[in-house]
């Protein structure tokens, strides 16, 4: 659906995007990270048609945003940092307005227009003057504006930014929901709502790409070893005795002690050894059986910080 090849933009002597590619899915959510100035906006601006490339090309849906620019542009439904809201309008003025500058028909209008309010669940606040609203109303305001013209791709930039928890778990949870019918990339510095939301992630730094993969698959790759839970029933000294002798086993330590006859305990293992068998096995065998186990894999903001802190050491060196 998005298919973005040697894209650069310079700015005199900075080099904002150094050529970067990438392709986005038909019906994926892709999650846009980088530190702050590490090109994810000047990307953005260059996708929606804001601002040309220096050099490179970004397609959507085939086609050249360049060669193509009102097509292509029609094909895109963008949510800016700061929604671009009229405050003294109300919430039907403002979306008919933007339905009129998208050139969608009168009567196509009507029934979208009511799909994408409760969709939003803005419906009861159509009537009201947008300045009057709370933050998390103007973000659904602005996310509907985004989808008026049922656009195939949804750019959206920081989405959350500014709301309270309930509400930044209404926005992703919306999200989710548009992601059946739309391609989205999302920018987002809350990195456990990208990782909740997202089937990928392409990590940007100082306008080169340093990463492109699942969460769990770059998790893996950064990992110098397996890191997981294991809750016995068991007396603990014993049990963490012995997981310590088992092949593979790197380091054991008591997590937490949740009953008499039962305790958990984090383990690192060698990532090319699976240790799970022998662990079960040598348990079973002396009858302290395995309650839970479960992956403790890098997260989101781990593998981020990871892969920038890389990136500034060479560029250091």
């Amino acid at each position: 659906m998005i298919e973005i090849q040697n894209l650069t933009k310079v700015y005199g002597k900075i080099v904002a995007v150094d050529n970067i590619s990438f392709t986005v899915e038909k019906g994926e959510i892709l999650g846009f990270l980088g530190p702050n100035g590490a090109g994810k906006s000047t990307t953005m601006n260059i996708l929606t048609g804001f601002i040309s490339s220096t050099s490179g090309t970004v397609r959507i849906a085939g086609k050249d945003i360049l060669e193509n620019p009102l097509e292509v542009k029609k094909q895109i439904g963008f949510l800016p940092e700061q929604p671009p809201l009229y405050l003294d309008m109300t919430v039907n003025e403002y979306l008919d307005f933007c339905a009129k500058l998208k050139s969608v028909p009168a009567k196509v209008w009507k029934g979208q227009k009511k799909d994408i309010m409760e969709l939003v669940k803005i419906t009861h606040v159509s009537h009201r003057l947008i300045k009057n609203l709370s933050k998390g109303y103007k973000q659904r305001v602005g996310l509907a504006q985004a989808l008026v013209g049922t656009p195939e791709v949804l750019i959206l930039d920081e989405p959350t930014v500014g709301l309270d928890p309930k509400q930044i778990i209404e926005i992703r949870n919306l999200i989710r929901a548009l992601g059946k019918r739309h391609t989205i990339i999302l920018s987002s510095h809350i990195l456990p709502e990208v990782s909740a939301v997202c089937d990928r992630v392409v990590i940007i730094n100082k306008g080169r790409i340093v990463a492109i993969d699942t969460p769990e698959n770059l998790s893996k790759a950064l990992s110098d070893f397996s890191r997981f839970t294991v809750t016995v029933a068991g007396p603990e000294n014993k049990v963490k005795d012995i997981i310590s002798k088992i092949y593979g086993v790197k380091y054991i330590e008591s997590s937490t002690k949740l009953k008499n006859d039962e305790c958990s305990f984090i383990v690192e293992a060698d990532k090319d050894i699976d240790v799970r068998k022998p662990m079960f096995n040598q348990l079973a065998q002396h009858g302290f059986p395995i309650l839970e186990l479960r992956s403790l894999n890098l997260t989101l903001e781990e593998i981020f910080l990871q892969l920038t802190r890389t990136e500034e050491k060479e560029a250091v060196s």
